[in-house]
């Protein structure tokens, strides 16, 4: 059975339950496998650093290594600026399959590059070429999965069903934190050392499989299959270019969103792990074991916060998020120095406070643009704020930790893009239960929908 919209237009019924649910794994897993890289290149990024960058001085090699973490998000615009277009011209699916193809791919071979020691310059060389072609890849899956998550979702129920993508986003995280700790406990702390630490890198080929799978069988999502049909699809990159720059305002609106959301993020979840160790003197075991509770803790809170913001809004949840992290930054920053008991308890609270956001992403991002336009727009604009202010959290705060002393800088730039997001925030519409198929803006163009109107008998 048919559904009407406030605007007249009869959309297509909602899939049924298991297409949905393979849904929301393909995506899921994707994403997964996209943080997993991440998550194991933070964690191990001491290792990294000695066997790539090696040093007299352990400070020098790990900030080598954070620095390549940041390079890999200088492409990553590029990326979204390449397969977010494709992503709307071509469908969804089609370019999720090959992002997790080439994304896995170059994460696996990190785990077999040899090491400076063994070809010399070539070692790094090949380790930013690796973290490029990731960087290009991760450029069309974050913002692809995002909204193809969405796409397939009940528009009452998005916020739920798009919780698992960063479900997934956590699961990524703490699955390389797992497995770290796990080499790291049963090959000894010298061999982790040495060659240890490439292990966790290997998972990823087999979670690509999966993920490539799982995506292989799925048709594209409803909303840009219907859009398709109707013939409001440009096919022409120059006529789509033009159509994605009339919407000059969510697309700043969602570039200072990111600001908050990935500084934060990068803070919290991939400097972290190296703030513990090198600052406040925790080992690398204690570190791990405080990082995979508090994300774990975070992964149970993600799906509820998400079905909430079903029912009170994106808005509302952000709102909650940015004040409370912006109030408890610095205490929490200064009872992680305590010790290890203070840090769990730290860690533990700024997450609490930041999976509001992390909960909302797939549900409130994509819903800022128009079908026809939705892939490029999240993609080039979530990118283009992430490798500005993402990527680069992680060598920032180290760099000026290490220039001030000042072991609460951390906390300043967390509060200082709170103000950020809470700037743009202001002015984003709220598209909780909105449509988001058509050509119209959801929120603006398209009101909220609680309670269905049935067309026909």
């Amino acid at each position: 059975m048919a559904e009407r919209s406030e605007g007249g237009s009869t959309t297509a019924s909602e899939p049924d339950k298991k297409t949905l649910h393979r849904a929301i794994a393909a995506s899921a897993i994707g994403n997964m496998t996209e943080w997993f890289d991440y998550g194991v290149y933070a964690y191990t990024a001491v290792h990294i650093g000695n066997t790539f960058f090696p040093s007299e001085n352990d400070a020098a090699s790990t900030l080598g290594s954070l620095l390549v973490f940041a390079v890999s998000f200088l492409i990553r615009p590029l990326g979204g600026l390449v397969w977010g277009p494709l992503g709307d011209r071509l469908g969804r699916q089609k370019v999720l399959a090959t992002t997790i193809l080439l994304m896995a791919g170059a994460t696996f071979c990190v785990g077999l590059l040899p090491g400076y020691v063994s070809i010399g310059i070539l070692a790094p060389i090949g380790l930013i070429v690796l973290r490029m072609i990731q960087g290009f890849s991760t450029g069309g899956e974050y913002g692809g999965a995002a909204t193809f998550m969405a796409e397939y979702a009940p528009d009452r129920k998005r916020g739920r069903y798009g919780s698992f993508l960063e479900f997934g986003t956590l699961g990524g995280f703490t699955l390389g934190a797992a497995l770290a700790l796990v080499v790291e406990q049963v090959v000894g702390s010298a061999a982790m050392a040495d060659w240890g630490w490439r292990l966790p890198f290997l998972v990823a080929g087999p979670l690509g499989i999966i993920g490539l799978y799982l995506r292989s069988k799925l048709e594209d999502t409803p909303v840009f299959r219907e859009a398709a049909a109707e013939g409001k699809i440009d096919h022409e990159a120059k006529t789509h270019l033009r159509d994605l720059m009339r919407y000059w305002q969510p697309l700043l609106l969602l570039v200072g969103l990111v600001v908050t959301l990935n500084i934060v993020n990068y803070t919290l979840l991939a400097y972290m792990p190296t703030y513990l160790e090198t600052e406040i003197g925790l080992s690398s075991t204690e570190a791990l074991i405080l990082i995979i509770i508090g994300q774990t803790a975070m992964m149970l809170l993600v799906p509820f916060a998400g079905a909430w913001s079903d029912k009170v809004g994106r808005k509302t949840l952000w709102w909650i998020s940015l004040i409370g992290l912006f109030v408890l930054a610095i205490p929490m920053f200064q009872l992680m120095a305590s010790g290890f008991t203070g840090a769990i308890i730290a860690f533990a609270v700024l997450g609490l406070f930041y999976v509001p956001q992390l909960s909302t992403i797939s549900a409130m991002f994509p819903a800022m643009f128009p079908t026809h336009v939705r892939y490029a727009g999240f993609a080039i604009a979530y990118n283009v704020s992430t490798s500005i202010f993402g990527g680069t959290a992680p060598v920032v705060n180290q760099g000026l930790v290490n220039a001030t002393g000042d072991l609460l800088f951390p906390a300043y730039y967390m509060m200082a893009a709170c103000v950020v997001g809470a700037v743009a925030l202001y002015f984003v519409p709220e598209t909780r239960a909105c449509s988001i198929r058509g050509r119209g803006i959801p929120g603006i163009d398209t009101k909220p929908q609680l309670e269905p109107v049935k067309v026909g008998a």
